[in-house]
């Protein structure tokens, strides 16, 4: 899971895969603004099929809350 995050956002943000680290927070580290994180989100809904809850969004900093969040919903 974590790579395919890696690999969506590295997509999204047209930075290197290989570069990001779980502990990263997705604004301040990589770069993103708030556009980008909703795209993010809508992508990995589309990816996996599922529906990301709005509370759940709000709490995401790290690319690790981002794979966090996703294999919970996976189960």
């Amino acid at each position: 899971m974590f790579e395919k995050v890696c690999k969506m956002l590295a997509e999204q943000l047209g930075i290197d895969a290989d570069g990001i680290r779980p502990e990263q927070e997705v604004v301040k580290d990589l770069g993103a603004d708030s556009l980008d994180v909703v795209e993010l989100m809508m992508a990995l809904e589309d990816e996996y099929g599922i529906t990301l809850p709005e509370g759940e969004v709000e709490n995401v900093k790290t690319v690790q809350d981002i794979v966090d969040m996703m294999e919970k919903l996976q189960k």
